[in-house]
């Protein structure tokens, strides 16, 4: 029996992490059996979740997870695509991994507002006394990550205007089709569900939400991905329309 190790639902989400619900999806895509167990950082083989346990077989991040089911049990996720779409599908995974995803852990993790309604809920398990600390200790590893990694190092209106322009160039390759590159799903689309739908968390303002809402065919892919693979979550609310800086524009 294959295991997958996640944090669980949270914030109207199929994960806290976009990573996991991606694994979930790419398990959902092969028609595997499987089960879903809360997971510990402690515990996992990288200090970072997902991981699976595939009858002993450890395999963590969510990419290997992906080659390990390609591998194992003679998959193609990508089935029908010609080399050229093979391509796109891959460059929209990285830069909805490696870019978009750190505007976004930048919007919950080091806004106020935001931290409060959503990653605070993390610490609650935290000795009262001690909590402030350990949430000023993870933050700070949050933005030096950020630093490190490079997006961290710009104004929050520059961010944003990445992260924008990110998102309209999927609304643009995504245009009138069913699924990212066709009428059926291909890998990235466990990607792509994971990541749009993540923007599009209710439970957290930010102007990356309203950019991702303003392409309305990214609004309803997620909606399509969610009634069928998702039904018992519950359909994000509508977002208003909102301002936002004009260099993210």
């Amino acid at each position: 029996m294959i295991v997958l190790y996640t944090f669980g639902p949270a914030f109207g989400l199929p994960d806290a992490s976009p990573f996991v619900t991606k694994a979930d999806m790419l398990l959902k895509l092969a028609g595997l059996p499987y089960r879903s167990e809360r997971g510990s950082l402690r515990r996992a083989p990288k200090g970072k979740l997902p991981y699976l346990d595939d009858s002993g077989r450890i395999v963590a991040d969510s990419t290997l997870i992906r080659w390990h089911l390609e591998k194992t049990y003679h998959i193609d996720f990508d089935e029908g695509l010609s080399a050229a779409e093979r391509g796109i599908a891959w460059a929209v995974e990285k830069l909805l991994e490696d870019n978009l995803y750190w505007a976004i852990a930048r919007m919950r993790w080091l806004e106020g507002d935001n931290f409060a309604k959503g990653p605070a809920q993390f610490f609650r398990a935290v000795p009262a006394p001690l909590r402030g600390l350990v949430e000023a200790l993870v933050r700070r590893k949050v933005r030096q990550a950020l630093w490190a990694q490079g997006l961290g190092r710009h104004a929050p209106e520059e961010l944003l205007a990445l992260a924008a322009k990110g998102m309209a160039s999927v609304a643009d390759i995504l245009g009138d089709k069913p699924y990212l590159m066709g009428d059926r799903p291909c890998g990235a689309d466990a990607t792509l569900f994971a990541f749009a739908m993540g923007a599009l968390a209710p439970a957290f303002e930010s102007p990356i939400r309203a950019a991702a809402a303003s392409h309305a065919n990214v609004v309803a892919y997620v909606e399509r991905m969610r009634r069928c693979y998702y039904p018992e979550l519950a359909a994000p609310a509508a977002v208003p329309p909102a301002p936002w800086p004009a260099a993210a524009a």
